[in-house]
């Protein structure tokens, strides 16, 4: 499963509507509201979550993956050392992560693209992936454009 720097995950492009998704994948195994009553779709084959935003007239906007076919740049993302995961990335030009931690985990957030690696005991166990914020201050949304 290719990650698409600012884009989405395979055919999930930031933008897409639910309906866009369906066609693509079917119906999620689970479907529910959190607490901004943004909708969210889970695909147990998959190991995705998709968050499609409420006051964004429920585009696509956020992406939580688990799979170990997860690559970035040709890379395995998942089940591996952070450090690795880093020194590969840092070959493509993506060096700046802030590093945030919770309990036995730790969060490596780059703002550039909108990535995070959560890790437990120094290994990536979930990827996660945001539509970028453009200078205006607004969702650059990929799905449609040419």
């Amino acid at each position: 499963m290719k990650i698409i720097p600012k884009s989405g995950i395979e055919k999930l492009i930031f933008g897409m509507k639910q309906n866009d998704v369906t066609a693509l994948y079917g119906k999620p195994d689970r479907n529910y509201k959190d607490e901004d009553n943004n909708v969210i779709f889970a695909y147990n084959k998959l190991k995705m979550r998709l968050t499609f935003y409420v006051e964004e007239d429920f585009k696509l906007g956020y992406i939580v993956a688990s799979s170990p076919e997860l690559e970035l740049f040709g890379f395995k993302m998942l089940n591996r050392k952070i450090s690795e995961v880093k020194k590969d990335l840092a070959t493509k030009g993506i060096t700046k992560f802030t590093q945030e931690e919770f309990d036995t985990f730790e969060n490596y957030f780059n703002e550039e693209n909108w990535i995070i690696f959560q890790t437990e005991f120094d290994e990536v166990v979930k990827f996660e992936i945001g539509a970028i914020i453009n200078q205006k201050d607004e969702f650059d949304w990929k799905f449609g454009k040419k």
